[in-house]
């Protein structure tokens, strides 16, 4: 089960269409969806849960905390809007683009794929390239 949650004013919409697109990508993924939490929120929110479990002082559009248990995909994923909001103006990209790439990369991270490497971000970036145009909404 896929939950939105929102600690700013930003309103998610297709919540349904996205739970299913993220159950997809999971499950084809091998893996089996379990409970996810989505929690979007400001920078400074996600800057406060950066210093305090990762130990970093820098701003960043996402943490995913990893509770995941075998192949079933657990997780809280917190997501900066304005973070969001900016990189889709440096990238010349819709917000709900990349909105939606960061919530997928997310889910890529939790099924094994790393970005560490240029080699794992090449391929990172394909997996979300693909997943994103496997979208039935926007």
């Amino acid at each position: 089960m896929v939950n939105f949650y929102s600690e700013n004013d930003f309103e998610l919409t297709h919540e349904d269409e996205l739970e299913q697109w993220i159950e997809k990508i999971i499950v084809a993924e091998g893996y089996e969806p379990g409970e996810l939490s989505y929690v979007f929120c400001d920078d400074e929110f996600l800057l406060k849960i950066n210093q305090d479990f990762l130990n970093h002082d820098t701003y960043t559009d996402i943490i995913t905390f990893n509770y995941n248990l075998g192949k079933q995909v657990n997780s809280e994923i917190y997501i900066s809007t304005e973070r969001v909001s900016d990189n889709a103006e440096v990238f010349k990209v819709t917000f709900a683009d990349e909105l939606h790439r960061v919530m997928i990369h997310g889910i890529f991270h939790l099924c094994g794929y790393g970005d560490s490497t240029e080699n794992e971000k090449s391929v990172m970036r394909a997996k979300e390239n693909e997943a994103l145009a496997a979208r039935k909404f926007v």
